[in-house]
């Protein structure tokens, strides 16, 4: 049986990967007013993917005998300075979802759930490369600034992300 602090701490990560679903379409239509369809979509691709996390523990407590905890979701920022910017905080948030992966992990482990960990574990290495993707894209954008012709190209690029299921 999984321990009540345990049940909770995946219960608030499942409502806030419905959180960052909400705030990668809201950036996803920053970008989409910009005019940048490809950038719009590396977002909207994101947030289908933060969905499929949300859901993804939300069945893991359903098997494991826990109600899930539905809690209210916060409006996201809607705007921003810049492209750079909006991946800064991308960058940010991410690094945020990671301290809260790593404290469920310690916390399945300091309960001995070895299989609470062994589900987290999915999601520590998966954040590995959410962080890297994300400062792979603050870099970029650091770079380009505001050249016309290289957010173009980076818009193009983006524009070729698909959604994959990973479960």
């Amino acid at each position: 049986m999984i321990k009540d602090s345990l049940a909770k701490a995946l219960s608030d990560q499942f409502n806030a990967e419905y959180y960052s679903a909400y705030l990668y379409l809201s950036m996803s239509a920053y970008a989409d007013r910009l005019g940048y369809k490809g950038i719009a979509n590396w977002f909207a691709v994101q947030a289908k993917e933060e969905l499929a996390h949300g859901t993804h523990i939300y069945r893991y407590l359903l098997e494991r005998g826990v109600a899930p905890s539905f809690q209210d979701v916060k409006a996201p920022q809607a705007a921003y300075e810049s492209l750079q910017a909006v991946f800064e905080k991308v960058l940010a948030h991410e690094r945020q979802v990671t301290g809260m992966i790593n404290r469920i992990a310690s916390l399945a482990l300091d309960e001995k759930d070895h299989a609470a960990y062994d589900f987290i574990r999915w999601y520590v290495d998966e954040q590995v490369e959410e962080e890297s993707e994300a400062e792979d894209l603050v870099l970029k954008f650091s770079r380009i600034g505001d050249n016309p012709g290289l957010l173009y190209q980076i818009d193009a690029q983006l524009a070729a992300r698909r959604f994959t299921d990973p479960f």
